[in-house]
């Protein structure tokens, strides 16, 4: 069985796509406003849907931005009203047929050191590097933070 938070079966195509990069189909990126970032932090989470039309898997193994210093592909365990966030050493899967959800409270992209302010309604481009479709830059548009802590974890569908 699928995991509700990270896949789709292939016929559930969420939007038109952003970026097409060989059999990759990246949907809604977006990225959130700095608005609510604690004092003094300058890392903020970037998400977007990535749909795999191809017949092979492929592996999300590394993002970069001029707008951060770092960018690290995590996952977020929910424990009781705990997180438990690491990065994914070894990049997040993209299975053949599938799309693979990163967003709030699963799996996300971490942007640390952060040095472009991160304001509703700019833009900030990423680029994806995937271990056999190779790099695609994704313009990510900034939005509103949305919900964060508990009433993330009861939303069905986040940018949906």
């Amino acid at each position: 069985m699928v995991s509700w938070f990270r896949r789709r079966p292939e016929g559930a195509s969420p939007s038109t796509p952003a970026a097409v990069h060989g059999p990759l189909e990246m949907h809604k990126p977006w990225a959130r406003a700095a608005s609510r970032a604690l004092p003094g932090t300058s890392t903020a989470g970037a998400f977007l849907l990535i749909r795999n039309k191809g017949p092979a898997d492929d592996r999300l193994v590394a993002a970069h931005s001029p707008g951060a210093e770092r960018i690290d592909v995590c996952g977020i365990k929910v424990v009781d009203a705990d997180i438990d966030m690491r990065p994914l050493a070894g990049g997040l899967g993209i299975p053949a047929g599938y799309t693979t959800t990163l967003k709030p409270r699963g799996y996300h992209l971490l942007l640390q050191g952060v040095t472009t302010p991160l304001a509703k309604g700019s833009t900030l481009p990423i680029t994806l590097t995937f271990a056999k479709a190779g790099d695609v830059v994704i313009t990510f548009a900034v939005e509103e933070p949305g919900p964060i802590g508990k009433a993330v974890l009861h939303e069905e569908h986040h940018r949906g």
